[in-house]
């Protein structure tokens, strides 16, 4: 439900939600890069920029906080999104992350991002 929730904001193409037997609940998100052209437009970013160049943008960031804290408030606090990155390229059938249906196959996503996930439960 919450990744639903979270995919729902406009700047959200996919996300999938980790955490099983870490201490928190983390979540791996890609930007739709159709939407972000227009994002970046309203928000003074440059014209062409990227989810690559932008995933350390405050202003990025901040929008997909607001995503994520939408759907934190359909769950419980133990099941809510604490931290999540935000992924430079997207899930697609080709790259061989989605389904022909375009449902997330996780655990090819799990192994292909391992580092991202290990990256939400550093420090």
């Amino acid at each position: 439900m919450i990744e639903d929730r979270i995919r729902a904001h406009a700047l959200v193409a996919e996300c999938m939600v980790v955490g099983d037997g870490r201490p928190f609940v983390g979540a791996l998100i890609t930007i739709d890069e159709e939407f972000l052209g227009r994002w970046c437009a309203d928000h003074g970013k440059p014209a062409g920029s990227t989810a690559a160049s932008l995933c350390e943008d405050p202003d990025l960031l901040a929008a997909i906080q607001a995503a994520v804290d939408d759907g934190n408030a359909a769950v419980s606090k133990a099941e809510s999104v604490r931290k999540f990155r935000i992924l430079s390229s997207q899930f697609t059938e080709e790259s061989g992350h989605l389904t022909p249906s375009l449902k997330l196959k996780r655990n090819v996503v799990a192994k292909d991002y391992a580092h991202e996930v290990e990256a939400i439960y550093a420090k």
